[in-house]
């Protein structure tokens, strides 16, 4: 396994599992502890590990020399009858991921921007420390994208709940996950998705990186 694939992964799992901590908190403060109850409120990776979405998915992905990586946590449990106004709240605590995958790009584009501002630095040990902060901004904004497809169980599915009737958010919300899986799962097999996500991708690269 290269370093440059290893350092993928392990960005990767740091960023699923900030990105499920992000849902399960933001739930606890909007009155829902099940997610703390769980032991999920942790960067432990262990409790947060999903056999295919953290292991299997990734790995395919690799094995197929995908132009994207990214995958997922175990997601948190959630107790939408425990949230305070579950109306709002649902999306609140679905964008919470997405906005958690924004800061982390954000704050590693911070640092990529101040490595090049002292080029000795840069052009020495800098420069494995930018790589890194150059996968973690990659991820973050494949992560960031991609969850805000609104394909269930995926967190832009949520997000839509609240411009939707109750009662078509509600049967939307019970849509089979696996449903959800295949589709994307299909996008992913024929291509379209990088088709769809890449444009995005490469526009919020461009503006984080300069």
């Amino acid at each position: 396994m290269s370093m440059t694939i290893l350092i993928y992964i392990v960005v990767l799992i740091f960023s699923v599992v900030i990105h499920e901590v992000a849902h399960g908190y933001v739930a606890y403060l909007r009155g829902d502890d099940t997610a703390k109850m769980s032991g999920r409120l942790t960067l432990n990776p262990i409790p947060h590990i999903d056999l295919f979405g953290t292991i299997v998915l990734p790995g395919v992905l690799i094995l197929m020399n995908a132009p994207i990586l990214f995958g997922w946590a175990k997601p948190v449990p959630i107790n939408t009858y425990r949230l305070k106004n579950p109306k709002a709240d649902i999306p609140l605590v679905s964008l919470a991921g997405p906005l958690s995958n924004v800061l982390l790009a954000v704050s590693a584009g911070i640092g990529i921007r101040l490595i090049k501002a002292y080029p000795d630095f840069a052009a020495g040990f800098g420069a494995s420390i930018q790589t890194f902060l150059y996968v973690m901004v990659m991820v973050n904004v494949v992560l960031l994208v991609i969850n805000l497809i609104p394909v269930p169980p995926l967190d832009g599915s949520k997000v839509i709940t609240y411009f939707l009737p109750e009662e078509l958010a509600i049967r939307y919300l019970n849509i089979n996950p696996y449903i959800g899986f295949i589709i994307l799962l299909a996008l992913l097999y024929s291509g379209i998705i990088w088709k769809i996500a890449g444009p995005v991708v490469n526009f919020f690269m461009k503006l984080i990186l300069g």
